[in-house]
């Protein structure tokens, strides 16, 4: 039976939706709240905390298709990507998991019934593996499912000490869940090499993984000891796109409908008949992965995940080059994606044209530095001894033209050459030494401590509530008490402050006791699943002690202001810029409001202007902010906006201002919209590539900004003896008089600068039948010394002129030789003598060059040592 992509996702879901799986939505690439991963690359990364235990879920079963991406990183094979069958950046994961509920019985069962039934796989065509000491596994496959012994094969632990690597036992780290794997794999028939898994040829391509169950039914110890899970789950991954090449009949995945038709759509792009070139390959791959990671919030950059992304659209706009495209053109491959995935993932499809247009910026600014740095390659190969490619041309190539190592590596390979590595790193070190990168995923300074106490929050309704101290920390041991003037942490039972998360800061205030306060809080965080005050003690505080906890009013109220401002301005971007606008960042606390967003160029004026106007109105319409706990799914049904990167429960906080914005957000905010008073930008710009910043400041605030603009506009009409309605054309007037007068002295200038050089042609000298006019001058503007030399050259006909200028601790010299004496004395060799006597370097053309020094006490001896230096040369 065959079966397009498209047809095998929804079989593959339906069949699990059949069997009471709740079928969960793609993730997104950029992992929430995960910093141990770069991008999402499996499956079953959005359900790890369900699978640890710290996050529950209204079901016990579910089945996605998770877009993947293995580029970076650990996982990271992009030199490989188009030269190999299955090798890919982006890919999607068929997967269904149990966290608790049923085990190898059923997930044996359900796995073979979706081949052999649903797919219509031959029995005989499939095989599978499993851990060594798994007789479990190998009972069900072989007494219940029937699959003949000698088609089971026992695999072991890879490292000699069978400790924790082994290609049926899975681990998700050192200690935690673990369990072993059980693995179907298809027979691609006789006429292709390769072994079964576990024999030596089993590198070969006749048998493919196709499927891999792991039984997560473990915990292992620091000590390596493993004791029984409680609630055994399965996790399970299954390749679409290798299961899609055996559904259609083929071999390599780049020959299954989604990547043909890619490839056709290119070659038609790009006027090539070889459908079979690698090339082709590398743009139906990378369309994928750098449409994706757009579409979910990744912007080229420098660092991080941006990083990533600009190789991979680099590598493929080479690959373009390679097939003889002239123009941008990779943009364009991603109208075939959207007709290929965008019913999948409606997602692609709404932020169509923000990819597109990312695309092609990023591929109209490589390509001015393409074809430099391909030529700068392709000389230094004619004369490269050996075959392998020195790691200081990759750095160079990669530090001045934009060239990923890979990249290199790619042409490298297309001339049978490999790239110095190591010596490529030892540059990148160097770099790196020189100027520490920004890391790419941050550490609360809170992630050293854990504690089992928990807190509930009560801040939504109150500002000041009671309660009891649970737990108290100092200097990372959690204690019984603090004394006065102590310093630590207090976590309490409940509490009305907030504690920093999504943008908003921490609320500060105190604690008192019988009226009295007992500890101030200078910060609120997160500790775990508790809200921790960080402060002092005024007096001592002791665990189970009561409390009244008093935020600070005055300054949450602030805040407030700041923090339903975003949602405000965040809506307004949105409907002036486009819906490619999203949060990439936020700061709100009581002086202002900070927000980060995607877009690819400087907001104007004129559309500042229109946000603070659609914002402001919004404030004077004073409509009542609304506040609901909605599914997760119904919200997004509403239409309220998910930020970047969050991670959020089945239930979430949804707050809504009249029709106009509705986001999910579990910060505080004002009663009303017209409680923020008034809405001021202050500036606009740009941060990274693609991502823009705007600060803004609310109420109070934002009348003292209107005030202080208003007082700098009083101060400037004052100046100009004009009233504030007419400084603008004062303003004008006075600008036109200094360009006409700056004009006039210019004018003026260029009359000295000619009559300096009628007097200075009058002091040359000969030097075996050559002019030679050696001077220090004065009076002359350092950028007039070119001007000074052209005129001397035009009155002297052919002649050696060398000029010295003094200023306030430095020097200026230049050289000019005429076209006629360019053979016997080069401009550039005669100033850097003389930029050397007075502290300096400099250079230039044959005939004219010029030079700097920090010495002006030694110009005049300098200048006297010309005439030697030209007898010698002359």
């Amino acid at each position: 039976m065959k079966m397009n992509t498209a047809q095998i996702r929804q079989a593959f879901l339906d069949y699990f939706a059949q069997q009471q799986h709740q079928v969960v939505a793609s993730s997104s690439l950029v992992p929430a709240d995960d910093p141990t991963l770069l991008f999402t690359n499996a499956g079953m990364n959005q359900f790890k905390d369900v699978f640890l235990g710290s996050d529950k879920r209204s079901y016990s079963r579910a089945t996605s298709s998770q877009r993947c991406v293995r580029a970076g990183g650990k996982h990271n094979d992009l030199e490989n990507v188009g030269y190999t069958a299955r090798h890919h950046t982006f890919f999607e994961m068929l997967g269904n998991f149990s966290f608790g509920d049923y085990f190898k019985q059923d997930a044996i069962r359900f796995g073979w019934q979706f081949l052999t039934d649903t797919l219509g796989l031959p029995k005989e065509k499939l095989l599978v593996t499993v851990y060594e000491s798994d007789d479990e596994a190998f009972k069900i496959w072989n007494e219940e499912v029937g699959v003949a012994a000698d088609r089971i094969i026992r695999i072991g632990d890879k490292s000699p000490d069978k400790k924790f690597e082994s290609d049926n036992f899975w681990a998700m780290g050192d200690t935690g869940p673990c369990g072993p794997c059980t693995e179907i794999f298809y027979d691609h028939g006789e006429h292709i090499w390769g072994g079964p898994p576990g024999s030596p040829e089993e590198d070969g391509d006749r048998f493919i993984e196709i499927w891999n169950l792991v039984f997560m039914q473990f915990n292992r110890h620091a000590d390596g000891t493993m004791e029984n899970l409680p609630k055994p789950s399965v996790d399970t991954g299954m390749g679409l796109e290798r299961i899609a090449a055996i559904m259609q009949g083929v071999h390599s995945n780049y020959e299954i409908d989604i990547f043909q038709n890619l490839i056709k759509y290119t070659a038609d792009l790009l006027n090539v008949t070889d459908l079979e070139n690698k090339s082709l390959r590398v743009i139906a791959d990378h369309i994928r992965s750098c449409s994706f990671l757009i579409a979910d919030g990744v912007m080229p950059s420098n660092e991080g995940r941006g990083y990533v992304l600009r190789r991979i659209i680099r590598r493929a706009i080479r690959h373009g080059n390679q097939l003889g495209a002239k123009d941008v053109f990779f943009y364009k491959v991603v109208q075939a994606l959207v007709n290929e995935m965008g019913e999948a993932y409606p997602e692609l499809v709404k932020q169509q044209a923000l990819v597109e247009k990312m695309l092609r910026i990023e591929e109209e600014q490589f390509l001015k530095t393409l074809d430099r740095g391909l030529a700068i390659l392709n000389d230094e190969l004619k004369t490269l001894e050996g075959a392998v490619i020195p790691g200081d041309l990759v750095f160079k190539l990669y530090d001045t033209y934009g060239f990923p190592a890979d990249l290199t590596a790619d042409v490298a390979r297309e001339r049978d050459l490999t790239i110095d590595e190591p010596g490529f790193e030892k540059a990148m070190q160097g770099q790196r030494d020189k100027s520490k990168e920004a890391s790419s995923f941050g550490k609360d300074y809170n992630d050293a401590l854990t504690t089992e106490q928990s807190s509930d929050f009560t801040g939504y309704d109150l500002e000041t509530d009671t309660a009891s101290v649970v737990e108290i920390i100092k200097d990372g041991e959690v204690v019984s008490e603090l004394a006065a003037g102590e310093e630590g942490i207090v976590i309490l039972d409940q509490t009305p402050f907030y504690a920093e998360s999504g943008g908003q800061v921490g609320d500060t205030g105190s604690f008192a006791q019988s009226g009295q306060t007992v500890f101030t809080v200078a910060d609120t965080v997160k500790l775990v699943g508790a809200i921790a005050h960080k402060g002092k003690a005024l007096a001592a505080i002791s665990v189970a002690s009561k409390v009244e906890a008093v935020v600070d009013a005055k300054r949450r109220q602030a805040i407030k202001l700041n923090h339903s401002a975003t949602h405000l301005m965040h809506s307004a971007l949105r409907n002036l810029l486009g819906d490619h606008v999203s949060q990439k960042g936020s700061l709100v606390d009581p002086d202002k409001l900070r927000f980060d967003f995607s877009h690819f160029e400087a907001v104007t004026a004129e559309q500042i202007q229109q946000v603070e106007d659609q914002v402001n109105a919004e404030i004077r319409a004073n409509n009542a902010l609304q506040t609901k706990l909605m599914n997760i799914d119904d919200a997004k049904q509403a239409g309220a906006m998910a930020l970047f990167g969050e991670k959020y429960d089945d239930e979430v906080r949804v707050v809504s201002m009249g029709d106009y914005s509705i986001e999910l957000c579990g910060g505080t905010h004002v009663a009303r919209t017209g409680d923020i008073g008034l809405f001021k930008i202050v500036s606009e710009g740009g941060i990274a590539a693609g991502v823009r910043r705007i600060e803004a400041v609310t109420g109070q605030a934002a009348l003292a900004q209107v005030n202080s603009l208003e007082s700098q506009l009083a101060q400037i009409a004052s100046l100009l003896k004009s009233d504030v309605a007419s400084a603008t054309e004062k303003v004008k007037a006075a600008l036109d008089k200094n360009k006409a007068l700056e004009k006039s002295l210019q004018q003026l200038k260029d009359k000295l600068s000619s009559a300096a050089s009628a007097d200075l042609a009058s002091q040359t000298t000969e030097i075996n039948g050559v002019k030679v006019l050696a001077a220090e001058i004065e009076g002359v503007e350092p950028k007039a010394l070119r001007n000074t030399v052209d005129e001397l050259k035009t009155k002297l006909g052919s002649a050696i002129i060398a000029l010295g200028l003094k200023g306030e601790g430095k020097v200026n010299l230049i050289v000019g030789v005429t076209q006629d004496l360019t053979s016997q004395v080069k401009a550039g060799e005669l100033v850097n003598f003389l930029a050397q006597q007075v502290g300096g370097k400099g250079g230039g053309r044959p005939d004219l060059a010029q030079a700097g020094g920090s010495q002006p006490e030694n110009l005049t001896a300098a200048i006297a040592t010309v005439n030697k230096w030209l007898e010698e040369k002359l």
